[in-house]
């Protein structure tokens, strides 16, 4: 499973960012019960946490951009605290949170950057159940955060 999608990151022409260390009281994934709960990743491109509102100073474009990013950190959770990608067998739900403005009615389109990419890397293992919600704030002033439920094997 890690060489095929370590081959379609390739293909798509992007690559997995090393996993983002906790910043507060919390752990970045919790491994309970046949599943893996993973907090909620922020989106980072080259090295700099993507901000801003939708509706407001962004576009659904960049949201995407960001959606895709934050799936990218936690397909990298899952490695690090699966040591591998080979126990994914199959992504249950994703929880994305956008940070919008009052009227902008557009957070599905936003969140397909996450899914699709999931759908791309994981196949049919990677659709998911999905909740996108619009926020008035997110942590560091982000403009997507996205956290996880995974099925693993033993």
């Amino acid at each position: 499973m890690t060489d095929r999608i370590d081959r379609k990151l390739a293909e798509l022409g992007l690559t997995l960012p090393v996993a983002a260390a906790p910043v507060a009281s919390y752990v970045a994934a919790v491994e309970a019960s046949g599943l893996l709960h993973i907090s909620g990743q922020l989106p980072f491109d080259d090295g700099a946490l993507m901000t801003g509102r939708l509706g407001e100073d962004r576009d659904v474009a960049y949201g995407t951009h960001a959606a895709q990013r934050c799936a990218l950190m936690l397909v990298a959770q899952m490695k690090a605290a699966l040591g591998g990608l080979h126990r994914v067998e199959r992504i249950v739900k994703l929880g994305v949170f956008i940070n919008s403005a009052a009227d902008f009615t557009d957070q599905p389109k936003v969140a397909n950057g996450a899914s699709d990419l999931m759908v791309e890397l994981f196949g049919d293992a990677g659709k998911h159940a999905r909740s996108a919600v619009g926020v008035p704030v997110l942590p560091l002033g982000a403009v997507v955060e996205i956290d996880a439920i995974v099925k693993i094997t033993d």
